[in-house]
């Protein structure tokens, strides 16, 4: 009986942590958009205005991702709530309207040769989520191979989604400090807005399905 319930309080403790980054997550991604969509917008950056208005879909994303948490806690068997379906219909929406915005103001930049003030920021914002979120990656995975939960380790996998969006947006920021190359601003917020169409069609599926996210993004 003794071992029963320290196992019981174990796994509790577990789910709690679990719960515990999810919540980090939101935090994080709220701040993160703030502050870059007001240096992006400050410093005529597209791809990091791009990263931060990402920001905060991610953020409705993880109050999805929390309240999927509590549910399989209670029951892990239980189907998708209909929060967490209108939460991913809500995301998918915002993704593809963040991606339409994205591309047409980048095709305008490269059309009038726009070239931002300075990526310097960017470079610094995506260096920083690039450890936070692989900090989030690993503790996530670990949580999730303790629970043996599929939920959990889908949701691991798509913060992966957010560091490969971190490098796009390193890389494009560094090109730029270093060649002012007057497209790369442009290039790179295209490459986010790939990412962010395939995510909002990836939010939209399992809005229908039961099925958890593998965000597998070839």
């Amino acid at each position: 009986m003794e071992l029963t319930s320290d196992i019981s309080l174990n796994i509790k403790r577990l789910y709690n942590l679990a719960f515990g980054l999810a919540i980090f997550t939101i935090v994080y991604n709220t701040a993160e958009g703030l502050v870059s969509t007001w240096l992006g917008y400050e410093g005529g950056t597209l791809s990091l205005f791009g990263f931060g208005a990402d920001s905060f879909i991610e953020v409705i994303s993880g109050i999805g991702i929390a309240h999927m948490i509590q549910r399989i806690q209670q029951n892990e068997n239980s189907e998708k709530s209909q929060f967490e379906r209108t939460a991913l219909k809500i995301t998918g929406y915002s993704f593809y309207g963040l991606v339409i915005g994205l591309v047409i103001t980048s095709i305008y930049n490269i059309y009038t040769g726009h070239k931002p003030e300075t990526t310097f920021w960017g470079i610094i914002i995506s260096i920083i989520s690039i450890v936070v979120m692989w900090f989030l990656v690993v503790a996530k995975t670990k949580v999730g191979k303790l629970l043996n939960s599929e939920a959990i380790l889908a949701d691991a996998g798509c913060t992966m989604v957010c560091i490969y969006m971190s490098v796009i947006l390193l890389v494009s920021s560094a090109i730029y400090e270093l060649t002012s190359f007057a497209y790369i601003d442009s290039i790179g917020t295209l490459g986010l807005s790939y990412l962010a169409f395939k995510e909002g069609k990836e939010c939209f599926e399992k809005a229908k399905s039961e099925k958890y996210c593998g965000c597998k993004h070839d």
